[in-house]
């Protein structure tokens, strides 16, 4: 059986790379720069984008299984290609703010488009990257060993590992007994972000100063930080909701749901192949008033323990020096 990953150069795709190469698996990738790929030896790299379907018919021939990163605009065309190439089950990296429904735009059409193709799928929807700490923290970390935060002693939040998500999708794609199931993806312990900070100085054997702001205070220095934290700021302080539609002038709003990428392989980060913006990723500040989701651990799909914060900090000490 072959095996295609897309978004294989982003966060989670590296990952399932990795584990499908070690399960002795024919896999292949997808990535629109192959010559900076940087994956396994050995790993056949097939150049394409998700954004222009034109470019995937030879990248999905002699393909049965197919991990699919989430692109909304083409997802119809996506899937009417992997299912005319003879693509037979489709893993899709989807987000935990369908599961709560928020996210209408982004993941969910395509859970839809794979739904209405007859082919196998199941959904993998991660809630809080424990990724999202090192985009939001880790330009403060590095530079003054400081975090800047609205809530730090509550909510708790439950980030998970992206090598768990990983492995989630590495079992849907290979193993038996996961057609038709949407799991909603946490972490395996609860934490609040004071304690996640008490982890990563662990992990970096040096002391990290916690700052508590207002959430004004906290969107104009994650503004003037840029980046990720830049490009979600508004989303993650309360000014706008899931979609980016503005919340309005007033107070702003401290509920809402974070939950969800990737870019994925919301994933946070990646090269664009995997993972994309903050609204796929989980969320910040606002994940601690969601509905009421049927979450699962890695472990309850895996039958391997989950990976908590701690480790996810140890495994990325050097991201934070």
């Amino acid at each position: 059986m072959t095996i295609l990953v897309t978004g294989a150069t982003g966060n989670i795709g590296r990952h399932a790379v990795r584990r499908l190469v070690d399960a002795g698996a024919e896999v292949r990738a997808l990535t629109r720069r192959p010559g900076s790929a940087a994956l396994p030896a050995g790993v056949p790299v097939a150049e394409g984008d998700l954004a222009r379907p034109s470019t995937l018919p030879a990248a999905f021939r002699g393909v049965d299984a197919l991990l699919l990163f989430p692109v909304g605009e083409t997802a119809d065309e996506v899937v009417a290609l992997a299912a005319e190439a003879g693509v037979r089950r489709i893993v899709v990296l989807s987000s935990a703010a369908v599961t709560a429904g928020y996210d209408t735009e982004y993941h969910y059409p395509v859970e839809q488009a794979v739904e209405r193709s007859g082919l196998a799928w199941t959904h993998v929807r991660p809630g809080e990257f424990a990724l999202n700490s090192l985009q939001l923290w880790g330009p403060s970390v590095r530079a003054d060993r400081r975090v800047v935060d609205v809530y730090p002693d509550e909510p708790a939040t439950t980030p998970v590992h992206e090598a768990d998500i990983a492995d989630v999708a590495v079992a849907a794609l290979t193993e038996d007994g996961h057609t038709g199931r949407a799991y909603s993806l946490a972490g395996p312990g609860t934490l609040t972000h004071r304690e996640q900070v008490a982890a990563i100085a662990a992990a970096i054997g040096e002391g990290i100063r916690l700052d508590e702001v207002t959430a004004e205070e906290a969107r104009a220095f994650y503004k003037r930080q840029g980046g990720w934290a830049g490009d979600n700021a508004d989303f993650l302080f309360g000014w706008e909701d899931y979609s980016g539609a503005a919340l309005g002038e007033s107070e702003p709003e401290s509920g809402g749901d974070g939950d969800g990428e990737s870019g994925g392989d919301g994933e946070s980060g990646g090269d664009g192949d995997g993972e994309g913006r903050g609204r796929g990723e989980g969320g910040g500040e606002q994940a601690y008033e969601e509905p009421d989701v049927p979450w699962v651990t890695a472990a309850e799909v895996t039958g391997r323990p989950a990976r908590d914060f701690a480790e996810w900090a140890r495994d990325h000490a050097d991201d934070f020096r």
